[in-house]
């Protein structure tokens, strides 16, 4: 028997038992599809939080108060952590291949004007936040460099304040009570949507010395570094640890690159990708037994057309690849199907919930759709070896 004539008679099967060779391929579609379906919203999710991660550049140094790494034994009172302050923000910002320094302090609290309040975020800032986080301002100025009038009671508003508590009057020059004090308005942010969650027009922006008090806090919450491109970012970390190391008496804070940051972030999202693509499948298993258990009924019914077989001279070689060929081309094209249900019902999520990111990689696509093939092979074996074993004379008693 050569081999066209075992692709047509593997094709006529298909054709008489189209209703159980439909079935059987849903099982392993139903698998691919939800393989791509997850994986895809993973991979999607990744490059979204990257994107979103990465937005405000990666020239980045992020230093925060306290040492990430343990130590075993109590240093006692040499282990106190001293806060990071706005003069060592001052100080990082005369090394060398520095370009931004901005202190940082957080919270939320109570605004008011003209009548109207809202619950906000307040944010804590230096005046290089537009150039260092790559923001524009749409009218007036963002908070004064001067540092005679730096700590002064000046804000500048998201483009969603200044929608909800002034609408179409112009607030520049205006008041806002922050926390019950009075702070005057320079400028308006251009809107810049959300970033990871936050809503970055809901939120007004104070100097930093001033939500210190506001907040009563003794320390910034972290203070972010830009540094320029062609710099070394060892050197530019190494710089800024001596230089804090002098001032605290010890290194008592955590230096974290953007880098870094990114490094631990895709790996995180990385294990959940592929923790939800083996979820999916889970399917592709429940589709492998039902080609395992459709191609054990398969011999049974087709003993006879077997001992034919093998009557007219097929080989066993040639009977066990009739049914390997069956069983792949099952589990083959139940996932070419798979694959096409699976973006298709991506998209159609993704044009439902245009926020939901779906990004269908290559990889996931080749993955699932050779664990299908596999997958049908391992389930063909044991029918087809069966089918290959039986004896001739036998198999034609059961016509």
């Amino acid at each position: 028997m050569s081999f066209r004539d075992l692709f047509r008679l593997t094709i006529s099967t298909f054709l008489v038992y189209r209703m159980r060779s439909f079935l059987t391929g849903l099982g392993i579609a139903i698998g691919v599809a939800a393989v791509i379906l997850l994986t895809s919203i993973g991979e999607g999710l990744h490059e979204f939080m990257l994107d979103e991660f990465s937005q405000f550049g990666t020239n980045i140094v992020t230093i925060q108060p306290g040492k990430a790494q343990t130590h075993g034994a109590s240093v006692g009172i040499f282990g106190s952590v001293k806060p990071l302050t706005i003069e060592d923000a001052e100080s990082l910002r005369r090394l060398p291949y520095v370009e931004f320094v901005n202190p940082s302090v957080q919270g939320n609290a109570e605004i008011r004007a003209n009548g109207k309040s809202r619950r906000v975020m307040v944010y804590g800032c230096g005046p290089d936040v537009p150039r260092a986080f790559k923001m524009k301002v749409q009218l007036g100025n963002f908070l004064p460099a001067d540092e005679a009038t730096r700590a002064r009671n000046f804000v500048v508003i998201g483009s969603r304040v200044r929608e909800e508590l002034f609408r179409d009057v112009n607030p520049l020059g205006e008041y806002l009570r922050i926390g019950g004090e009075r702070y005057r308005i320079l400028g308006v942010m251009e809107s810049k949507g959300q970033t990871l969650g936050v809503d970055m027009d809901d939120m007004v922006y104070i100097p930093a010395e001033r939500a210190l008090e506001m907040f009563n806090r003794t320390g910034l919450i972290e203070i972010n570094v830009n540094y320029l491109a062609s710099a070394d970012v060892n050197g530019v970390v190494k710089s800024i640890t001596s230089t804090l190391v002098a001032r605290h008496g010890r290194e008592d804070f955590t230096a974290i690159t953007q880098e870094q940051a990114l490094e631990v972030m895709t790996s995180v999202l990385s294990v959940i990708t592929f923790a939800v693509g083996a979820l999916g499948g889970i399917s592709l298993l429940v589709g492998g037994v039902g080609i395992l258990t459709i191609m054990t009924m398969a011999v049974a019914e087709r003993t006879g057309e077997i001992g034919l077989l093998r009557a007219l001279g097929a080989r066993k070689q040639q009977v066990l690849a009739l049914f390997l060929g069956e069983a792949i081309m099952l589990s083959a094209m139940g996932g070419l199907a798979g694959l096409l249900m699976g973006m298709g019902v991506a998209q159609v999520l993704h044009l439902i919930f245009p926020a939901l990111p779906v990004h269908t990689s290559v990889f996931f696509a080749t993955l699932a759709e050779s664990s299908a093939v596999l997958i049908g092979l391992a389930a063909g074996v044991a029918p087809a070896s069966r089918a290959a074993n039986l004896d001739p004379v036998e198999a034609l008693r059961t016509e």
